[in-house]
C-alpha cells in the first residue's frame, strides 16, 4: 500500500472519532446541538454493557467532582469554573491513560482509547478557549476537588457524564451569553 493510501486510511479513522470539528471554540458554546454531538458517553455506556472485560479496570481512576453547592458555584468568576473543569478533565485524563496503557488488548482497550479521545476534545476546546481569554483569567486558580477512587468504568462513565452534563454545561451557558 502507498503511503497516500495509507494517510488516506489514519485520515479518514481520525476523522471518524471527531465527528463534530468546529471552525472555532466559540461555536461549541453558541450551538448547544454542537455540544450534543460532541458527548459520546451514552454511545460508551452502551458498548460497556456488551464488554464485560472492561467492566474492571487494571487500576484505580479518581473520579471527578460533579457535586455542586449552586450559591458557591455563581459567586465564582467564569476563569474560575473553566479552572475547575479543566482541572477535573485533566486529572481523569491522566489516570484513564494510566490504565489505558495497562489494559490488555480488545473491547475493554477500545473503550479507553475513545474515552480517552472524548476527554481530550473537551480540554481541547477548553484549553482553547482558555488562551483566547487569558488576560480575563489570569491568576484563577481551582481548588482541588479530592474525589474517590473507583476501578468501574461504568462508574467512571457516569461521573464523567455528569460532569459534562452539569459543571461543564452551566459553565457554558454562562460563557454562552457572549453569543
Amino acid at each position: 500500500m502507498d503511503l497516500h493510501k495509507v494517510l488516506l486510511v489514519v485520515l479518514s479513522m481520525v476523522g471518524s472519532d471527531l465527528s463534530c470539528v468546529w471552525s472555532k471554540p466559540l461555536d461549541f458554546i453558541c450551538d448547544p446541538e454542537a455540544r450534543k454531538v460532541m458527548n459520546k458517553v451514552t454511545e460508551l455506556e452502551q458498548d460497556l454493557v456488551d464488554c464485560s472485560a472492561a467492566a474492571s479496570l487494571p487500576n484505580s481512576i479518581r473520579l471527578p467532582c460533579i457535586k455542586v453547592h449552586m450559591a458557591t458555584w455563581r459567586t465564582k468568576s467564569v476563569p474560575q469554573r473553566r479552572a475547575e473543569v479543566l482541572l477535573s478533565l485533566g486529572s481523569l485524563l491522566q489516570d484513564v491513560r494510566r490504565a489505558r496503557d495497562q489494559s490488555q488488548l480488545g473491547c475493554g482497550l477500545n473503550l479507553l482509547e475513545r474515552l480517552d479521545r472524548s476527554i481530550n476534545n473537551y480540554l481541547l476546546v477548553l484549553t482553547h478557549l482558555h488562551k483566547q481569554e487569558q488576560e480575563e483569567s489570569e491568576g484563577t486558580e481551582a481548588p482541588a476537588c479530592l474525589g474517590q477512587d473507583s476501578q468501574d468504568l461504568g462508574l467512571v462513565l457516569k461521573h464523567f457524564g455528569r460532569l459534562i452534563s452539569g459543571k461543564l454545561e452551566w459553565l457554558v451557558l454562562d460563557m454562552a451569553q457572549a453569543c
